[in-house]
């Protein structure tokens, strides 16, 4: 009789077994041509929904093309020019206190409004790249090492921060991770300038073994007390808010983090944790949420992380195992992924053709969506997925959808309809401002979109046209198909209003 007990040999042999049909699987799938439907939920998951164009230059690519195109483009600068004000010095905390009441105000009145012009430098960014890869990674990286303008309160310190997500991107995480620990940013909201020894602040320590590099459960309360210890010295020059390392405040005791023991410093111990194999896996997973499904599978997640971890940490190469996946061109419905806010206003625009007439006003329509850039809600960023989507998230989505597709002289008089009477104050409600301004976020134009499908706005579809309209635009069947013999600019009105245009 056969042994069919199921010991740790055999659970092992059988789980190698399954990553070799589940590769040879994907590498089958990945040498067949895209299509233009490959194509279109390729660019839309590894970048923002792409126009026509961007899907006919990919669509005759297998998906290992496709991805090592994608990839080769990848930059390490944006494009667009950045805020005049990035070099401006900042007021430090003591020059700010000994200024008068009134400077004061003015200098927090300058901070909001530049804060503002950095959403808006970043979105223009995103709708004008040549890589829509760079930015989604951008964004990705955002949403872990999460800082938040209200608490670090100098605009120049959180672009300083977005470059340096930016430059490091798709390189190396070991890189990323040992810059970030001293980034002034980071430094000032998790308060790694108040970590000295005898008086350890553990936030730092506690969120870069929870959420930047392990996860939950793989370290213990201990493990956080120590590493604080060894990230004290870890500062800002208050007159510059540069990175300093006081060796002054230092503790230079022994300490034992995850094993490892002696007169450890923070790099040592940011180094303790990427020996650790559940740092590839974590990142990995975080990567397969934002990019192939709702639920990673643990067995592809752990051949990607192996092969993240043999390179050293290359980003790229976790990258690309990850877009490799077969969801990235064919997802099923439990694959489907919710678009984020600006994953949504972005897209609409890159993929209409569009433009960002007021990108001021279309951060501040993604931020009514629930994601204001540089202002995650906490440090554990946004949850993402099911949650952008709530009733009000989702009259707001559609708002947007309406307002971008409205002529722009429409859309003019109802900005002024928002706007104060002629008599009242010049400034205005600052809320009617808002509105105001969100109502001119985006524009596509209907007839150019379209165009590119050659359709005329007011012709009749046939129902092969509407499918073909339908598949451009969306990933997955829309709710509610249109009917032969809509006319076609009410067929594009309701594909891009339906439910099915939020998913990727």
């Amino acid at each position: 009789m056969v042994d069919l007990r199921f010991t740790p040999r055999l659970i092992a042999r059988i789980a190698q077994a399954l990553i070799v049909i589940t590769l040879a699987a994907a590498e089958a799938t990945a040498a067949v041509p895209l299509g233009p439907e490959g194509a279109q939920h390729l660019l839309t998951r590894a970048g923002f929904a792409p126009s026509p164009a961007e899907v006919l230059a990919f669509a005759p690519l297998t998906q290992t093309q496709a991805v090592d195109r994608l990839l080769a483009g990848v930059r390490t600068t944006a494009s667009a020019p950045p805020p005049q004000w990035i070099g401006d010095p900042v007021i430090g905390p003591r020059e700010f206190r000994s200024l008068p009441e009134e400077s004061q105000k003015a200098e927090r009145q300058r901070n909001v409004r530049r804060s503002l012009d950095l959403r808006r430098w970043w979105l223009e960014e995103m709708v004008g790249t040549p890589s829509p890869l760079t930015e989604r990674m951008t964004l990705f990286w955002h949403n872990r090492f999460v800082s938040a303008q209200p608490k670090v309160r100098w605009p120049q310190l959180m672009y300083r921060q977005n470059v340096l997500l930016r430059q490091n991107a798709v390189g190396n995480f070991r890189v990323l991770l040992h810059a970030i620990a001293r980034d002034p940013a980071m430094i000032v909201y998790l308060d790694s300038a108040t970590n000295r020894r005898g008086r350890p602040n553990e936030n730092f320590a506690r969120e870069v073994m929870e959420l930047f590099v392990l996860g939950r459960g793989h370290y213990t309360e201990q493990d956080i007390k120590e590493a604080a210890r060894a990230f004290t010295g870890f500062s800002l020059d208050p007159d510059t808010l540069a990175f300093v390392y006081r060796p002054g405040i230092h503790d230079d005791g022994t300490k034992s983090v995850l094993g490892v023991r002696g007169p450890l410093d923070g790099d040592r111990v940011l180094d303790a944790l990427l020996e650790e194999p559940a740092a590839a896996e974590f990142i990995v997973g975080k990567l397969w949420l934002e990019f192939v499904s709702p639920r990673p599978d643990p067995v592809r997640v752990a051949v990607i992380a192996t092969r993240f971890r043999s390179s050293g940490y290359d980003i790229r190469t976790a990258l690309r195992g990850v877009l490799m996946q077969p969801e990235l061109v064919a997802a099923g419905e439990d694959d489907l992924l919710v678009k984020s806010p600006v994953e949504l206003l972005v897209g609409l625009v890159r993929q209409g053709d569009g433009r960002l007439p007021n990108a001021t006003g279309a951060a501040v329509a993604v931020a009514a969506m629930g994601q204001n850039l540089f202002s995650a809600p906490n440090v554990r960023g946004w949850p993402g997925g099911e949650a952008w989507i709530n009733t009000q998230s989702l009259l707001v989505r559609k708002q947007s959808i309406e307002r971008a597709l409205a002529r722009p002289e429409a859309a003019a008089r109802e900005a002024r309809a928002m706007l104060p009477s002629a008599d009242a104050p010049p400034a205005g409600n600052p809320k009617q401002l808002l509105e105001a301004a969100q109502v001119m976020a985006a524009e596509v134009d209907p007839a150019a979109m379209l165009k590119s499908y050659r359709l005329q706005p007011e012709r009749p579809l046939a129902a092969d046209d509407i499918q073909r309209l339908a598949g451009g635009l969306l990933v997955v069947a829309p709710v509610s198909q249109p009917v032969p013999g809509t006319l076609a600019y009410d067929a594009l009105r309701a594909l891009l209003l339906d439910p099915a245009y939020q998913l990727k």
